[in-house]
């Protein structure tokens, strides 16, 4: 009697096995799930977000009827213009005001609220996705230090950066309208969109306007300044830390990103603000001719604006070289996290300084209010600090070798790129092409970069389960 065999497991009665009769389908099939991750993985997007939404302003602004003098060639003002938009920079190699018509105004501000809201939410996004990927433990203490950023918020963060926006804006651009409209004999038309232009240029940390020499035509005018300046505050401090301010919440409960955040802003303004105002405060050519008010407002708008506002109400052209030392600090160093600011930002230089101040005390561990800084963190932050110094001093030095400017004008020309500031002491009017190549590069790698690659550390880390011999190299 004769038994029928089954056929192997995973393998057809009249054939080969199932991956050998299709060899090319399981690899290609893995390919294109593997380049389908590559594109939807939220670190590689948010770049690629970024710069469709450039090519698509500078296409927008190369059409005739967006220049005042469609005859003339625009060269790059249109990219880089929407490059500077986008990044909410405020750098321009022509006059905003001059240039460009109402719709170019229009397209130029629809540029600045889509980057300043695009990179609110994708990097509050990126952080619920960086939490997401740590373990159980990591989660909850993730939780515990982000009480607005809960599993679930996933889907009202794009609501509530919206309506803290939007909020802002509009209290902004009602006092400035009303100012321009009673004091300046502004129509109530103009007026209104001249409010709502720097209302949002404001609170983006942009630094556009419609004025040809920025905010200089108001530097006595408290009006004007302190709106705008407070708007650059609150966008700078970011979306997290607004929401747990909004709540009230008591002080010894602050995380430890809200007080560095925070204690960091109120201390970088107040050193900013003596500093300008003990360089500037007799120079004839920036505040010696204002009042004693004037003097006081203009030394808090130069504390303010180069925390990546852009917008300045005296001529750094004309500033002291100690000015613009302390600008290239505030500049670099930037505003808060998951804000419309740009720099390393202020938790990271913050965390750097604790860790060295720990470092000098003989501590093994850093602590910040009563909490442990993991050593990741402290890593993380060191990466960004040293990219951000090796951006701008590539920037500096491809600037020297492609103008005749000197090193402390191009120094502080690249500082405000890569920090996405947009203050100049001038010279970007006259920029070669090359050059202007330069500092876009530097203000998509400042918009994009800190946030793209600490997200990457973050998502990238793998605890090892060895531990390799140590050596100490002489340090020193």
């Amino acid at each position: 009697m004769s038994t029928v065999r089954k056929p192997a497991s995973g393998r057809r009665r009249n054939g080969p096995p199932r991956d050998e009769a299709t060899p090319e389908l399981v690899p290609r099939a893995k390919r294109e799930s593997a380049i389908a991750r590559a594109l939807l993985h939220p670190v590689r997007s948010l770049p690629l977000a970024f710069l469709l939404v450039i090519l698509a302003g500078s296409a927008l602004l190369m059409l005739p009827f967006a220049r005042t003098d469609p005859g003339t060639d625009a060269g790059l003002a249109p990219l880089f213009t929407a490059v500077s938009a986008v990044c909410v920079t405020g750098l321009v190699t022509v006059d905003t005001a001059t240039f460009w018509t109402p719709f170019g105004h229009v397209v130029i501000l629809g540029l600045i609220q889509v980057g300043g809201f695009g990179i609110m939410t994708l990097a509050t996004l990126l952080a619920l996705v960086v939490r997401k990927n740590l373990g159980l433990r990591g989660q909850l203490v993730a939780q515990s230090e982000t009480h607005t950023l809960n599993f679930g918020d996933v889907r009202s963060v794009l609501f509530r950066v919206a309506r803290i926006m939007f909020t802002v804006e509009g209290a902004t651009a009602v006092v400035l309208s009303i100012r321009f409209w009673l004091a300046y004999d502004q129509n109530p038309g103009v007026a209104l969109w001249h409010g709502v232009f720097h209302a949002v240029s404001a609170f983006n940390n942009a630094g556009f306007a419609l004025y040809s020499d920025s905010l200089m035509g108001f530097a006595e005018d408290p009006w004007i300044i302190v709106p705008v300046c407070l708007a650059v505050i609150a966008g700078g401090l970011g979306f997290p830390v607004i929401i747990q301010l909004f709540k009230g919440i008591r002080l010894k409960d602050w995380t430890v990103h809200l007080r560095l955040t925070v204690f960091g802003t109120l201390l970088l303004l107040v050193v900013g603000f003596v500093a300008f105002a003990a360089f500037e405060w007799n120079r004839p050519e920036t505040l010696g001719p204002l009042s004693t008010g004037g003097k006081v407002l203009g030394a808090f708008a130069g504390s303010v604006f180069p925390r990546t506002a852009g917008f300045n109400s005296i001529d750094y052209g004309a500033a002291s070289s100690d000015t613009l030392m302390t600008t290239d600090i505030l500049m670099f160093i930037g505003g808060g996290s998951a804000g419309t600011a740009g720099g390393i930002k202020i938790t990271t230089f913050f965390v750097l300084g604790f860790a060295i101040w720990n470092e000098i005390r003989g501590r093994e561990q850093v602590t910040i209010a009563h909490r442990s800084i993991s050593p990741t963190v402290q890593r993380q932050a060191l990466t960004v600090a040293l990219l951000g110094v090796a951006a701008v001093i590539g920037g500096t030095m491809l600037l020297l070798m492609l103008t005749d400017y000197s090193l402390e004008k191009v120094l502080f020309e690249a500082i405000s790129a890569f920090g996405t500031v947009g203050v100049s002491t001038g010279i970007t009017y006259n920029l070669p092409a090359g050059a202007q190549w330069v500092l876009m590069v530097l203000m998509f790698t400042g918009r994009l970069g800190s946030v793209t690659l600490a997200s990457a550390l973050a998502l990238s880390s793998h605890p090892r389960l060895f531990r390799l011999p140590e050596e100490r190299p002489i340090i020193g």
